[in-house]
């Protein structure tokens, strides 16, 4: 084994921050190693993490183990103690050339085999490390990192840090890059989107990047925006909505649920009817807008009319493409000291979730048949639509392109064209 294989969990952000891992191995000589890239969003993504840590021991017996992630930065004495691993790496430290350069000039015997600082300390994001990473047809580009909240299930700001915004000057200049490259679709990704700015100079908005990205990068054709806070969103941000064609309509709001005294017992900024009127306005300004949402199932205190009132809200704000987190206690969170809900009631409730989100999704798929589209192929067969809906075509198109078709039909999960 020459290059080393790197192992990814957890997020986009994560996905992105692998790509930076590689060129920084890459660049300092790093061999025969094996990392691991953790999430810490729950209990059990950190027992997958310890999971895939033995197994990838078990395969590559010979060689040298790296744990780096969320769950390296929250609990480096976990791994620091596993027999297969040789070193703990902080999300701050795999973002530094020195770090790889110390490995792959010495794994062990110059290196500290536990390298994690204190991420609060911590004042930039990385950001521009990489030109974005993705499919040919669509690139993620790192705007922000970190959060300034502190919501009651939550362990990652412990392993992001508070939050810290890539300029504006940065990322319109490495989108640039992407387009000059063929990419025809950018997502702007991070911890806590919609806070981008706040550190920068004059304060600027999120919707302030969006309209800047769009005047400046004139060929740029989609945009994306990945999952916001609802409740921060800027007026800039609603005008683009409503006036820029290449911001797609499809935005992922971290609702998390939609109870206003579990939403305070979680410590989120908005309540119920905050994200209705937000759902509402966005579909007034931008009426083909879809929603996919984040709902957590049987948070601590859950009773079952608290639960309707989530399961509720999956109709009122017409919401399409739902991820729903059974309720994990997480260590060291406020929300982890609370009484619990019965381990049964929060999987039935998570399924009758996942069943409200499932008839959303049939309903959407069925109101395209016989629209138009602007698919975006992420290989011959399948593509996207502006609401990321996904649709495959009998006939093979160009990768990268962005096909204009007529639906025709759907199938389970996809539309057909």
């Amino acid at each position: 084994m020459n290059a080393p294989v790197f192992s990814n969990h957890g997020c986009r952000l994560n996905a992105y921050e692998v790509e930076a891992m590689k060129d920084l191995a890459g660049q300092a000589g790093l061999a025969n190693a094996v990392v691991v890239n953790t999430c810490a969003v729950t209990a059990e993504a950190v027992r997958k993490a310890r999971q895939d840590i033995r197994k990838l021991r078990k395969a590559h017996p010979d060689a040298r183990l790296i744990v780096t992630g969320c769950a390296a930065q929250t609990e480096p004495d976990t791994f620091a103690s596993m027999a297969e691993v040789d070193a703990v790496i902080g999300n701050t430290e795999k973002m530094q050339p020195g770090t790889w350069q110390g490995l792959a000039a010495d794994f062990i015997g110059e290196t500290e085999s536990v390298q994690v600082d204190d991420i609060m300390s911590v004042t930039e994001t990385a950001g521009h490390l990489i030109d974005g990473f993705g499919t040919r047809s669509r690139a993620y580009v790192q705007v922000q990192n970190g959060c300034d909240h502190r919501c009651t299930f939550c362990i990652i700001p412990y392993g992001r840090g508070n939050s810290r915004s890539v300029p504006a000057g940065v990322v319109v200049d490495q989108i640039k890059r992407l387009v000059d490259k063929g990419f025809n679709e950018v997502v702007l990704t991070g911890v806590d989107l919609t806070s981008w700015g706040a550190d920068l100079p004059a304060a600027p908005r999120l919707g302030d990047l969006v309209m800047r990205i769009l005047r400046l990068v004139p060929d740029l054709p989609r945009l994306r925006i990945s999952s916001i806070d609802s409740i921060e969103v800027d007026e800039n941000l609603m005008a683009a909505i409503a006036t820029e064609p290449r911001l797609m309509p499809h935005l992922h709001l971290s609702l998390q649920h939609g109870d206003d005294m579990i939403l305070k017992r979680m410590k989120r900024r908005h309540l119920r009817d905050d994200a209705i009127a937000f759902c509402n306005e966005a579909r007034r300004l931008r009426p083909d807008m879809t929603f996919g949402a984040d709902i957590i199932a049987g948070f601590p205190t859950e009773t079952e009319a608290m639960f309707d009132n989530a399961l509720r809200m999956v109709d009122e704000c017409d919401l399409t493409w739902l991820h729903v987190f059974p309720y994990s206690a997480r260590p060291g969170t406020p929300a982890a000291r609370m009484p619990a809900v019965n381990g049964r009631t929060i999987k039935e409730r998570a399924a009758r979730l996942r069943a409200a989100g499932e008839a959303q999704v049939q309903r959407h798929l069925q109101q395209q048949v016989g629209q138009t589209h602007h698919i975006l192929m992420e290989s011959p067969t399948m593509g996207r639509t502006e609401q990321f809906t996904e649709v495959r075509f009998d006939t093979p198109q160009v990768e990268g392109a962005i096909v204009t078709t007529r639906v025709t039909g759907k199938s389970r999960n996809a539309l057909i064209a």
